[in-house]
């Protein structure tokens, strides 16, 4: 019903030249909002307000100017002038009539805009670590980002929605050990569970999943000897760590791989299947193991040293933040942060994104 009042407040400034200039490149649309107070009427626009200064005229006879000017129709009762130059419209019942039949007829399609070719949005959301079943957190995060990506495509907007599963780095080798200690408990072999672990009961179901072809047994001897102390009395840090590079040890790097990625399987699996169950769904989920496998992180690090966008400073790989007026001070990234900011920024826009950022920032 917006669309009504701006319409015709456009059409009253394409009769009134010196307004329509002004006016130019305003969005009509835009000053139109629903007005706080039903004694106000239903509509207000404000845009005698936004053309005063250019046109240097008082809000109220620019407000004046553009009522005098508005055509009659028929699912508009009454206009009037308010404060310093609002302009509110009082629509009539078959104004309301006829959009009440509009939803009945449009159905779900009801207030859906014509479809766009651009810009498409990428909607990255959740993307929960895959070291544990969802919580009400996440699905609350879910039904928000699901409904923003609803929205957008209402609008119009082609949106591809992204599940970013962060199956990479340490919390992975922590779940895979967690997984495998619970293999080992389950044949009888007792090893101090870390404090540093994953320490639920979904850990021991999925270790009774695990298919073990390739995984190679191992006695309690050689799991236990040399072990620092877990915390209290030692540091669980250190504790995990000497127990991840038994698992690597003991099993080799292909044998731990496997428990390990079959924990992940698992545990992505159970996130999939209950987001699926209220209705939220992913075009892509994206594997940041299928960056840090492949040389794409070292691609992307590369072409940002040819363009001088890293420098290295006190052991660290430093980005020029204020060079690309990002924030205040320099920012500084370690080289893992690096690989996790510029690996996506590859993944979506590869060279010619990045050289078109640095290009405008600098110039």
């Amino acid at each position: 019903m917006k669309h009504i009042v701006a319409q015709l407040v456009a059409d009253a400034l394409a009769g009134l030249p010196e307004l329509a200039e002004a006016a130019a490149d305003l969005s009509v649309e835009n000053t139109v909002e629903r007005t706080r107070d039903p004694s106000h009427g239903d509509f207000a626009t404000n845009i005698a307000m936004r053309l005063a200064k250019p046109v240097r005229k008082s809000p109220r006879d620019i407000a004046t100017s553009i009522v005098t000017a508005l055509a009659d129709n028929a699912d508009v009762d009454k206009v009037d002038i308010a404060g310093p130059g609002f302009i509110n419209f009082h629509l009539s019942s078959s104004a309301f009539h006829a959009e009440l039949e509009a939803i009945l007829l449009q159905g779900e399609k009801y207030g859906r805009q014509a479809q766009k070719d651009r810009p498409k949005i990428l909607l990255e959301f959740v993307s929960a670590n895959p070291t544990g079943p969802l919580h009400v957190g996440h699905g609350r995060g879910a039904s928000f980002g699901a409904t923003v990506g609803n929205l957008l495509e209402a609008v119009g907007y082609p949106v591809h929605r992204e599940y970013y599963v962060n199956d990479a780095g340490r919390q992975m080798d922590i779940l895979g050990v967690s997984v495998w200690l619970r293999m080992l408990e389950k044949d009888g072999i007792a090893v101090g569970f870390p404090q540093g672990g994953y320490r639920g009961d979904y850990i021991r179901d999925i270790a009774a999943t695990i298919n073990t072809d390739g995984v190679t047994s191992v006695s309690a001897e050689s799991v236990l000897s040399g072990l620092p102390a877990d915390a209290p009395e030692g540091d669980k840090e250190a504790y995990i760590e000497a127990l991840i590079g038994k698992a690597r040890t003991l099993l080799g790097e292909a044998g731990f791989d496997h428990v390990r990625q079959q924990s992940l399987e698992s545990i992505r699996d159970d996130i999939e299947d209950d987001l699926a169950e209220f209705g939220v769904t992913f075009d892509t989920w994206y594997s940041e193991q299928s960056l840090t496998k492949t040389n794409r992180i070292d691609d992307a690090l590369e072409v940002l040293r040819k363009r001088g966008m890293l420098y290295e400073k006190d052991g660290a790989t430093w980005f020029p933040a204020t060079d690309l007026t990002i924030s205040s001070t320099s920012l500084v990234l370690t080289i893992m942060v690096i690989w996790r900011v510029f690996a996506r920024a590859w993944k979506r826009w590869a060279t010619r994104a990045m050289t078109s950022r640095w290009s405008s920032c600098s110039s």
